[in-house]
């Protein structure tokens, strides 16, 4: 309780609630924005399953397929294709509804880094549901499987199950009503994003064992894991459009800005979010001894007593409650919170110019839905 009344504290900053002010005032277009495509790519993304389905006739293909499917349109907000159609939208007056299918490539992809994400992190459960290896955990042991035990059954099938969404997600540049070159470029962005999401999580896997890391370090690093994909959802859409080169650069930059946005905010509520809003537990980073924005922070602002304990702590291998709520603690006393909050605040200033830049080139809904997206991105508690 102490630690959820602090992080809600934080609104008292001027800054944020600045942001709070202009959220309230501007969230209902981005709801709006939401509503009517949300279902649009639900429908697409089970459209991409049905065709799957209908090809294959092996038993346990149609449970993996139908598993697949289900955990896909179990939840989630559905950002990055939700930028694929709004880049579009923001550069013609065509709006048929053709960008929705190649729109959700970009999911197909983002939700096959969290298939893998979660086996590397033992994470059980996503969006307060089971993760897709968990589910073939639940598999094995719901039909008594003899060969290979549980775990190992379900890591195995997750493993496939990421790459199986990645090369589905290829599908939607392939049946669509666009030029054969327009699809090309996108199955090049597409191949740009899934290698440096690679490469950020190399690095960050790597992070775990080095010590004396910058803030700068973990920016690089997210700006691959994170920032790459947001940025490429963006850039999809623009190629869709045939935006020029100069506007190019300006949703790049609001891209990968945007994104380093949602992963320092992603690790804020890792540790001090309400588990029942964010669907994970918020202890999993600290056990992981992730190198996320708070520890960086903490490790480089504590006097070299705390410092000492808190990489103690970190590096215990088998680390009671106790423990976690003492790391806790001390990312309180580093105030960690607001400082990286603050960090965050630094590249919403850079998307936000990047906008201004582009405002007066952009139809005024999508101009709006980017700001409140930037808005969102920024105060989400889940």
């Amino acid at each position: 309780m102490i630690i959820i009344n602090y992080f809600n504290k934080i609104d008292n900053l001027p800054i944020i609630k600045y942001h709070n002010l202009v959220r309230m005032c501007n969230i209902m277009k981005f709801s709006e924005y939401s509503k009517q495509y949300i279902p649009k790519i639900n429908n697409a993304i089970k459209s991409i399953y049905e065709r799957k389905l209908n090809s294959v006739e092996n038993p346990f293909l149609k449970d993996y397929y139908s598993e697949l499917k289900d955990y896909f349109l179990s939840g989630g907000k559905r950002i990055r294709p939700l930028l694929c159609i709004a880049t579009y939208n923001a550069f013609t007056e065509n709006r048929n509804g053709e960008i929705v299918l190649p729109s959700v490539g970009v999911e197909f992809l983002h939700n096959a880094s969290l298939i893998h994400d979660d086996i590397i992190d033992k994470d059980d459960f996503r969006r307060g549901k089971p993760a897709f290896h968990f589910r073939f955990r639940n598999y094995h042991q719901k039909y008594n499987l003899k060969r290979m035990i549980d775990v190992d059954f379900g890591n195995s099938i997750g493993i496939i199950g990421g790459d199986s969404a990645y090369f589905l997600g290829l599908e939607s540049y392939l049946y669509n009503e666009f030029e054969k070159d327009l699809n090309l470029k996108a199955v090049d962005y597409y191949k740009q994003a899934f290698i440096e999401i690679a490469n950020g999580v190399l690095i960050e896997t790597d992070m775990v064992n080095q010590k004396n890391l910058t803030i700068s370090d973990y920016i690089k690093m997210i700006s691959l894991k994170t920032g790459a994909l947001i940025e490429k959802s963006i850039l999809i859409g623009a190629n869709y459009a045939k935006v020029n080169e100069k506007s190019l650069k300006d949703l790049s930059i609001y891209g990968i800005n945007l994104g380093i946005i949602f992963q320092i905010i992603d690790d804020i509520l890792g540790t001090f979010g309400d588990e029942k809003l964010t669907g994970k537990p918020t202890d999993g980073d600290i056990r992981e001894g992730k190198k996320t924005c708070l520890l960086i922070e903490a490790l480089n602002k504590l006097d070299k007593i705390k410092k000492n304990r808190l990489v103690e702590l970190i590096e215990k291998k088998d680390m009671t409650s106790d423990n976690v709520q003492e790391i806790k603690d001390l990312f309180i006393k580093a105030d960690v919170i607001n400082s990286c909050k603050s960090l965050a605040n630094s590249y919403f200033n850079e998307a936000k110019l990047s906008l201004d830049n582009l405002s007066k080139k952009i139809n005024e809904s999508e101009l709006e839905f980017f700001e409140n997206l930037l808005n969102f991105v920024f105060e989400r508690k889940f």
